[in-house]
C-alpha cells in the first residue's frame, strides 16, 4: 500500500515528496535510486522487482518561485523471482542499479537489473486509440470477410493518458555470478555489466551475445584474494573505464590497447598506514562505489569510513579524503557482529562536481563542500519533516558530556541507513532512500 504524505518542497528544507509503505515489508526496502540525464524524472528499484517512475511537475505560471514537485508517473514489475534448476539457485528479484540512458524520442528508456538479468525498458505515452478497423471489431474480434461490403480509414480517437511501460530488451545468461553494477557507455550503443569477477560489455540491440572484458577468475578458486565491487564508464571517452575492487584498489582501463583488459592503464591505492592496521583493515578498505566526476577529470570512492576524491592524473595517493563516520572507529567489533561493516554505501557528486554526498547510519548523510572544505550531517526522518523548516545539522558526540542539539554515538540506530543516494544533474534537489522511504529534498528559496 503506497501513500504520499507532501510537504511544501523547500542547505535543504524538507522533502517535498515521501515515497512510503505504511505496511513495512522486505519487498518494500528501496534498493537503488537514480535521476534521468535532464532530472525531469526519478526512478526507484526495491526489493520486491518494482521500479517506480517519478515525474517533475511543470512549474506554475501563478507561483513560478515554486519549483515543481516530484509525482508518481510510471509503476511496474521490473524482474520476478527464478530458480536456477542446474545449480539449485534462488534468483531474487530485488532491482540491485537502475541507469537511464539519453532520451532520443518521445520515449524514456532505462536499464534495470537484478543478479543475473539486465532489462530494457521503454517509458511511453499514449493519449489516442485506433478505431474504425476492417478486419476486426470494436471488441478486438476477426470479423467474418465474407461480412465486409466497405472498406473503412481507421482514425485516432483522444483518451485519457495512459503511461507504459514495455520490456524492449531482455540481457540473460551473460553472468554466473551477481550483478552489483550496471552503467552506459558515452556512445549510447553500448553498457557494461559487472559481477564479482567479471565485466561483460554488451550491445543495445543485441542480447544473445556480449564481450567479456575484464576477468579476474583465478583458475584455482582457492587463489582469489580480491573481487570487483562496482565499474563505470568514463563520461566522455568511450573507450575507457574504471573498477574497483574489495582490496580498496581502483583500475582504469583502456579498450583500446587489448579486447581483454586484465592489464590496467592505471592505478589508484592508498598505501596503509601500519599504525591503524587492524582485524579489520581488509573490510573497511573495500570500495562499495566508484564514481567520475560529471568533468572526467576527478574520481569518487567510498569505502566504509571515507569518501576519497582522486585526480586522474596522480595515482600515487587522493587529492582529498573525507571522513563520513569516524567515530564508528571504536565500534567496529560490533559492526562486524551484525554485519553492517558489510554495508555497501553510494557516493553522488553534484552538478558541478563542487560538493560530494553519502550516506551514513541513524538515517543521516553527509555533505562536503569540495572549495570550502565545510561539512555537514543532515537527517531524513519524518519527524524532521516539517513544513516550512530548514533541516537543521546532527552532531554526533563521542563521548564527554553531550550537548542539547546532540547525539550519542551509542544511541545511533544502525538497522536505519541511507545507502542509496542520487543528485540532480543541474540543480541543487537530491534524493535519499531510506528504507522503505524516499526523500525528495531541495535547497532553500527564498
Amino acid at each position: 500500500m503506497k501513500c504520499f504524505s507532501r510537504y511544501l518542497p523547500y542547505l535543504f528544507r524538507p522533502p517535498s515528496t515521501i515515497l512510503s509503505s505504511t505496511c513495512h515489508t522486505e519487498a518494500d526496502i528501496i534498493s537503488t535510486v537514480e535521476f534521468n540525464s535532464t532530472g525531469e524524472l526519478l526512478a526507484t528499484g526495491d526489493k520486491g522487482g518494482r521500479v517506480v517512475v517519478f515525474q517533475r511537475e511543470q512549474e506554475s505560471k501563478n507561483q513560478p518561485h515554486r519549483r515543481g514537485e516530484y509525482n508518481v508517473y510510471s509503476t511496474f514489475q521490473s524482474h520476478e523471482p527464478e530458480f536456477d534448476y542446474l545449480k539449485s539457485l534462488e534468483i531474487e528479484e530485488k532491482i540491485n542499479k537502475i541507469r537511464w540512458l539519453p532520451q532520443q524520442n518521445a520515449a524514456y528508456f532505462l536499464l534495470s537489473t537484478n543478479d543475473k538479468t539486465v532489462k530494457l525498458w521503454k517509458i511511453s505515452e499514449r493519449d489516442k486509440r485506433p478505431e474504425g478497423y476492417n478486419l476486426k471489431d470494436e471488441d478486438g474480434r476477426i470479423r467474418d470477410p465474407s461480412t465486409i461490403t466497405s472498406l473503412r480509414v481507421p482514425v485516432l480517437r483522444p483518451m485519457d493518458l495512459m503511461v507504459e511501460a514495455t520490456p524492449r530488451r531482455v540481457f540473460s545468461n551473460g553472468h554466473t555470478y551477481h550483478i552489483n553494477s550496471i552503467s552506459v557507455n558515452s556512445d549510447y550503443e553500448t553498457y557494461m555489466s559487472t559481477d564479482d569477477l567479471r565485466i561483460n560489455l554488451w550491445h543495445l540491440e543485441i542480447t544473445n551475445r556480449s564481450f567479456n572484458i575484464v576477468d579476474i577468475k583465478p583458475t584455482n578458486m582457492e587463489e582469489l584474494t580480491e573481487v570487483i565491487t562496482a565499474a563505470e564508464f568514463h563520461p566522455h571517452q568511450c573507450n575507457t573505464f574504471v573498477y574497483s575492487s574489495s582490496k580498496g584498489s581502483i583500475r582504469l582501463c583502456d579498450m583500446r590497447s587489448a579486447a581483454l583488459c586484465d592489464n590496467h592503464s592505471k592505478f589508484f591505492e592508498e598505501p596503509e598506514d601500519p599504525s591503524n592496521r587492524s582485524f579489520f583493515s581488509e573490510i573497511i578498505s573495500s570500495i562499495s562505489d566508484v564514481k567520475f566526476s560529471h568533468s572526467g577529470r576527478y574520481l569518487m570512492t567510498r569505502d566504509y569510513l571515507t569518501v576519497k576524491v582522486w585526480d586522474l592524473n596522480m595515482e600515487s595517493k587522493p587529492l582529498e579524503t573525507y571522513q563520513v563516520h569516524d567515530y564508528l572507529r571504536s565500534k567496529l567489533c560490533s559492526l562486524y557482529e551484525n554485519d553492517c561493516i558489510f554495508d555497501k554505501f553510494e557516493c553522488v557528486w553534484n552538478g558541478s562536481d563542487s560538493v560530494i554526498m553519502t550516506g551514513s547510519y541513524n538515517n543521516f548523510f553527509r555533505m562536503f563542500d569540495r572549495n570550502t572544505k565545510r561539512d555537514v550531517t543532515l537527517e531524513a526522518s519524518r519527524e524532521n519533516s516539517k513544513p516550512r523548516a530548514i533541516l537543521k545539522p546532527r552532531k554526533v558526540c563521542v563521548g564527554g558530556k553531550r550537548r542539547k542539539d546532540e547525539i550519542s554515538v551509542d544511541s545511533l540506530d544502525f538497522s536505519k541507513k541511507i545507502l542509496h543516494t542520487t543528485w540532480h544533474p543541474s540543480e541543487n534537489i537530491i534524493a535519499v532512500a531510506a528504507t522503505n522511504n524516499l526523500y525528495i529534498f531541495q535547497d532553500k528559496v527564498n
